[in-house]
C-alpha cells in the first residue's frame, strides 16, 4: 500500500481502540503497527503527526494522494483509536515482564505442545504459522492474546480452509496462497497441496483457529516465560 499513515475502511466501529485498530488499520499497517515503511506504532514512530490533535485530524481527513482516505469515525471513536496508538509502545514488552526465555522455550517445546503445530528455532511442525521471527513482528500483548484467545485476530494467510472435492473427499489445511483459480494449502501432514477451485464441490474458509486456548492451562509465570521466548526469536528458522 502507498498510504503514509493509517488506512481505514470504517463500517460501524466499536469504541474499543484495539478493536478499531484491528478492524480498520491492520490491513495496511499490520497487526503490530509496522507494516508501512517509516512508520512503526510499536516505537511511536510517525511520519507526519506530532500531537494527538494531528492524529485526530489525519484520521478524520485522510492524506490526499495516498490510500489514507477520510473516515467518518465520531470524535469519541477517534480519541479511543489515538489512545490505543499511543499505548502501543508501552505495551510492546509489558506482557513479558519477568519472563525467562530459556524457561519459555522448555514450555514451548515440552508441556505446551506448541511444536506439534508451530516451528521455532529450527524445531517443530509447519502446519501452523512459523514463529521463528515472532520477536521481530509481534508485540508481547498480541502474542499473549493469541495464546489465550486464538480466535481474537487471525491473519488472512493463517486461516484454515476446508475443501471438498467432486468425489466427496475433503482436505483441511492452512491457507498459504490463493488466486482466482487456485489455492495452496499445507495440510496436517505438512504436505503442500495445490487445488483448482473449478474442481471443488465446496470451499470454506473457517472463522475459527484450530489452536486451543491456553487460558488456565499455563500459570502466569509460564505464560510470561513463553512470551519472553517468542519475543527472543528475531529471524527465520533454519
Amino acid at each position: 500500500m502507498l498510504s503514509i499513515l493509517i488506512a481505514f475502511m470504517v463500517l460501524a466501529p466499536p469504541q474499543d481502540g484495539s478493536q478499531l485498530y484491528r478492524d480498520n488499520c491492520a490491513r495496511c499497517h499490520g497487526q503490530d503497527g509496522n507494516g508501512i515503511p517509516g512508520v512503526d506504532f510499536r516505537t511511536g514512530q510517525f511520519r507526519r503527526p506530532s500531537t494527538d490533535d494531528d492524529l485526530m485530524r489525519i484520521i478524520a481527513g485522510g492524506i490526499p494522494g495516498t490510500a489514507m482516505s477520510p473516515s467518518s469515525l465520531p470524535d469519541a471513536a477517534r480519541r479511543s483509536l489515538v489512545d490505543f496508538l499511543r499505548s502501543m509502545p508501552n505495551s510492546a514488552g509489558a506482557s513479558a515482564g519477568g519472563g525467562d526465555a530459556a524457561r519459555g522455550r522448555t514450555v514451548f517445546e515440552g508441556q505446551g505442545g506448541c511444536t506439534s503445530c508451530h516451528r521455532a528455532n529450527g524445531k517443530g511442525s509447519r502446519t501452523g504459522p512459523d514463529l521463528g521471527d515472532a520477536g521481530s513482528n509481534r508485540r508481547a500483548a498480541d502474542i499473549e492474546r493469541s495464546i489465550l484467545n486464538p480466535n481474537a485476530a487471525i491473519l488472512p494467510q493463517n486461516r484454515t480452509v476446508r475443501a471438498t472435492a467432486a468425489d466427496g473427499s475433503t482436505i483441511t489445511g492452512r491457507r498459504l496462497n490463493e488466486d482466482t483459480d487456485t489455492i495452496q494449502l499445507i495440510d496436517d501432514r505438512e504436505r503442500l497441496v495445490s487445488l483448482s477451485k473449478a474442481t471443488l464441490r465446496e470451499f470454506t474458509v473457517l472463522k475459527t483457529s484450530p489452536m486451543p486456548s491456553f487460558q488456565g492451562k499455563l500459570t502466569p509465570q509460564e505464560l510470561a516465560d513463553v512470551i519472553a521466548y517468542l519475543l527472543s526469536l528475531k529471524g527465520p528458522t533454519p
